[in-house]
Order: C-alpha cells, then sequence, then structure tokens
C-alpha cells in the first residue's frame, strides 16, 4: 500500500458515510453536539466551538455592513457553483474559493439540526438558536451565505412523503376521508426549514436576526438561485408574523423616546430630515405622526407616515418643511396630507401593510378631527426623469404638427428632436406658465402616471403603491419639489394622490383589472 492510499483509507475512516450526509437534515438529532451544552448551568458557548474560528459576540444584530458588500470576490457565486453543497459535504479538503472547509460545514449542519431537534423544547431550541446567532453575528460574510445554503437545501421537505400525501389527497376526494387528506398534505408540505426558522424567532432578539438575515440574503438572490428557497420559506413566515392583526398603531410625537424619534430620523426615506429643529417641525402640533410596532420590536417602527393638517390641498412640498413657518389652525384643518410614507425593514420585502396603515391612521385622525373631509397624499414622481430621457421621442410623436412647431419655436431648433427637449427641460424651474416645454413636460407627467404600464401595473413604484390601496391620481403639481433629489427625479413636478374613502373598494378593483383611477384633470392632460 502507497502513501496516497493509506492516507485516503485513514481520512475515510474519520468521516461520515455519503448515506449519513445525506439523510443528516432529514433525521432528528439524538444527542446534542459537543459545542452546544445542554445542561441547565452551562456557560455560554464559544464561536470557536461553534465553527472552529473567531470569537462569540453579544451582539445578535448583524454587522452594519450593506448588503452589497456581502460578496467579495473571492466568494463569488461563480467560483463556489464549482461543488455542489452536497458534494462539499461528503468532501474531506476545502477547495480554494470556499469559505467553510467540509469538515466545519459538517459541524455547522449539525448545529443547526440541534436547533430543530424535536425532542427538546422549544425554549431549549431558542436557547439554541441564540447561541448559533451569536457566532453567526461574528462570521464572515461567505461564512454566512455557506449557512444560507445550508438551511436553503439541506432542511427542504422530503418529496416522497409529499408526493405520497398528494396521492392520498387526490385518491380521497369526495369520499369521508377527504378532510384527513387534506390535513395530511398540508403538514407534509410544511419544510423542515419552517421549523427551523420558528425557532430562531423564540429567543428575544430572534425576529430581528431573522429579519436582518433576509435583508442581507435579498442581494445574492439574482446571482444565487439556490438562495430562493430560504427567501421564499422567511417571507412567508413573516406573512403570517406580521400579519397586521398583530401589530400596533402608536403615535410618534415629540414627548415620545429620543432613540425612537432617532429612528424616525435614520429611516425617513422621502424628504430627508436635516437635524432635530426639521424633526421637531415635523412633530408640531399642526402634525402627526404615526408608525406600526410588533410586539417583538417594541421599539422599532416597522413603516411609518408622517401627516400635516391643513384646510386645502397643497401643491408644494417646502412650506411643510420649512421650519420657521407658524403651526396651522386645527380648528381649520379640514385636509389631511400624507407627506412621507417610509418602510424601515428592508427584510419586510414584499410584505406590504401601507393599505391597513393608512386606513387606521385615517380611522385615528377622523376620531380626533371630526371636520377632515379630504385625505391625500403629496407624492414624489422617483422614476419620471429617467423614464422620459428613454421615451421622450416616443412621446414627441404623439404630438400634432402645430404643438410641435411651437416647441421647436420655444427651443430654437426646428425641427425640434429629443435631444433639444430634455436640454430645455434642464431650465424647468424658470419656464412659465405659458411655455410649451412646461406643457409638455407636464403631459408626459400625466401620461407616465396614468397609462405607462408594465404587467398590467403602474411603472412608478409610488403610483403603483397608492393606487393598489385605493386612491386616485388627482392633480399634477410643477414646482412641487425644487430641491436637488426633486429636480433629479421629476424635473420638481409632485403629484398628489386623493384618498375617496367612498370609492375605495371600487378604485381597488379598478386597478386589479389593470384601470388605473385619475381625476379628469389627469385625463385630459394627458396625450
Amino acid at each position: 500500500m502507497n502513501t496516497a492510499e493509506w492516507l485516503s483509507r485513514g481520512v475515510s475512516r474519520l468521516l461520515p458515510a455519503a448515506s449519513q450526509i445525506r439523510n443528516m437534515a432529514a433525521a432528528p438529532v439524538e444527542h446534542a453536539p459537543t459545542a452546544i451544552n445542554t445542561g441547565v448551568n452551562a456557560g455560554p458557548t464559544t464561536a470557536a466551538q461553534f465553527s472552529g474560528s473567531g470569537t462569540a459576540s453579544a451582539e445578535l444584530r448583524l454587522a452594519s455592513a450593506p448588503a452589497s458588500s456581502l460578496t467579495p470576490a473571492s466568494t463569488s457565486a461563480d467560483s463556489t457553483a464549482q461543488r455542489t453543497l452536497h458534494e462539499r459535504l461528503t468532501g474531506t479538503l476545502r477547495h480554494k474559493d470556499e469559505a467553510l472547509s467540509p469538515r466545519l460545514l459538517r459541524r455547522t449542519l449539525t448545529q443547526l439540526q440541534a436547533v430543530l431537534d424535536s425532542q427538546v423544547s422549544e425554549v431549549e431550541g431558542g436557547r439554541r438558536a441564540s447561541e448559533f446567532a451569536q457566532w453567526y453575528a461574528s462570521a464572515s460574510p461567505a461564512e454566512r451565505r455557506d449557512c444560507w445554503l445550508l438551511m436553503s437545501e439541506q432542511f427542504a421537505p422530503d418529496p416522497d412523503i409529499i408526493e405520497a400525501a398528494r396521492s392520498h389527497y387526490a385518491a380521497a376526494q369526495n369520499t369521508p376521508d377527504a378532510g384527513h387528506a387534506e390535513i395530511s398534505l398540508r403538514r407534509a408540505l410544511v419544510s423542515p426549514r419552517s421549523r427551523l426558522l420558528q425557532r430562531f424567532a423564540a429567543f428575544p432578539q430572534g425576529l430581528q436576526f431573522l429579519l436582518d438575515l433576509r435583508t442581507q440574503l435579498l442581494a445574492h438572490l439574482k446571482t444565487e438561485k439556490r438562495l430562493l428557497a430560504l427567501d421564499g420559506e422567511l417571507e412567508n413566515l413573516f406573512f403570517s408574523w406580521f400579519d397586521v392583526a398583530f401589530l400596533e398603531l402608536r403615535r410618534i410625537s415629540w414627548d415620545s423616546p429620543a432613540s425612537l424619534i432617532e429612528k424616525l430620523i435614520k429611516y425617513e426615506a422621502v424628504h430627508d430630515i436635516r437635524g432635530w429643529a426639521d424633526v421637531k417641525n415635523r412633530l408640531d402640533s399642526d402634525r402627526r405622526c404615526y408608525g406600526f410596532f410588533h410586539p417583538q420590536l417594541p421599539n422599532e417602527p416597522l413603516i411609518f407616515v408622517e401627516v400635516a393638517l391643513l384646510d386645502k390641498l397643497p401643491s408644494a412640498i417646502s412650506p411643510l418643511l420649512d421650519e420657521a413657518a407658524a403651526a396651522d389652525d386645527l380648528r381649520k384643518a379640514t385636509t389631511a396630507i400624507f407627506y412621507s410614507i417610509s418602510s424601515t425593514q428592508t427584510g419586510l420585502r414584499g410584505v406590504s401593510f401601507g393599505d391597513s396603515l393608512i386606513k387606521r391612521v385615517v380611522e385615528t385622525l377622523q376620531a380626533e378631527f371630526p371636520r377632515l373631509r379630504t385625505f391625500a397624499t403629496l407624492s414624489p414622481m422617483p422614476g419620471f426623469r429617467s423614464w422620459l430621457g428613454k421615451n421622450v421621442a416616443a412621446m414627441l410623436a404623439l404630438l400634432d404638427d402645430k404643438t410641435r412647431a411651437a416647441l421647436g419655436r420655444a427651443v430654437g431648433a426646428a425641427p425640434v428632436g429629443p435631444a433639444d427637449l430634455l436640454a430645455a427641460a434642464e431650465q424647468a424651474p424658470t419656464l412659465d406658465a405659458t411655455s410649451p416645454v412646461r406643457h409638455f413636460l407636464m403631459q408626459c407627467a400625466a401620461h407616465y402616471l396614468g397609462r405607462e404600464l408594465v404587467r398590467g401595473k403602474p411603472l412608478d413604484p409610488v403610483t403603483r403603491f397608492h393606487l393598489s390601496n385605493g386612491a386616485r391620481v388627482e392633480r399634477l403639481n410643477w414646482g412641487g419639489d425644487l430641491s436637488n433629489k426633486g429636480f433629479k427625479q421629476s424635473y420638481g413636478m409632485m403629484v398628489n394622490y386623493l384618498y375617496d374613502l367612498k370609492r375605495l373598494d371600487r378604485y381597488r378593483a379598478q386597478f386589479a383589472n389593470s384601470k388605473l383611477a385619475v381625476s379628469s384633470e389627469i385625463e385630459t392632460l394627458g396625450f
């Protein structure tokens, strides 16, 4: 026997058989691994025990590095795709671009199985999940990615069990056994992955841990399809855990804890808050701010809305953000304006509760201010400028000869071309109400909001959000936001979406059939 054969035989005796590796995720763990101490009075397990390297961290929130930084060149999907996860689990040596060696990968899988172990209580399972999360917090981006792959691929439902349950269900139709067969099929479809993630939600910081995990995971889905199952499982669980029936609507005021106001500043996504004077203005007596909170995240708003109470529909954002302006007289307030709605948790992508938030806020405001009759927004058009840059030629082709000639005279070009119009649009703040260029831009904006669809839904994300909630496109406002951000988004234009409480259901039904609700003013303005 030569040296290579001797080494190969010796190493193989130390490793589990390939068939054992294949069955690891399906079989319950009889005994917790040494890395997880199951004694009641045991001390904390270190990260070195979990992974063989690194130190434990008490911080369970994920590292603050942006999600885009989690794909270093050395750990790209192309490089690690050289071996499947099964090949790595049954291997002996780590390849160059792999984060965890086969030995550590198997150990990590065993630890995840210990979290899921059906022979331990939910409390003990949550404790094990908490210890795993401590190691995860200090793990490298590539090591975290290996954990995602393990969760996604090694805790999938058993296809044989699903097929047997499906066959039983099909055969039991129109028989007394149909109900039992349906229950069996539902149980078969619940994956071990789902039960594993539920164990992670059992410890105090577990829900935030899972939200942060998905936040980082989302950045990898386009290049790593093997993670789609894990993402889908998380999204499905979040739909249940963040049902609006479990959420609390709370007002955020100047008297709220400073830590909560700081989060308002941090998460504001529509109009950046410039400092404490700015946020104080937004929480003044003529304003209201409300957020949805989850019982397990009591100090973390999931989504919040800022409201101004006025006596008419506003056409510009600057008066609402003017820190020096006096507070409006609430006795005259007839209009509630939602001028900023911001989500705070990227991990909740796909889980929408904006509709319920607006409903609950309207009910709360009506109870406090019975004179309120109009509920509307003052909203940006974040994609209009980039859309027009690609479609200005098509919009120009919709004009008649007389209108094109007027545009040509206005910009000094005959015949007028797309480049001429885009150059003239750069002077939008100086264009008066009689300008053909201004009118053309307004026409294009009306078309963009009311007729530009993708798969039957509005192209503009803000339009899509409000119209899906039952609003209609009410009015375009020239010069509504002349800040650098507003000009770069839409040449400074803003839009009012109106929530007509008597027509919400009608407009929702129209939206479901790809018919957008727009006012007569918008309809007339379009091409």
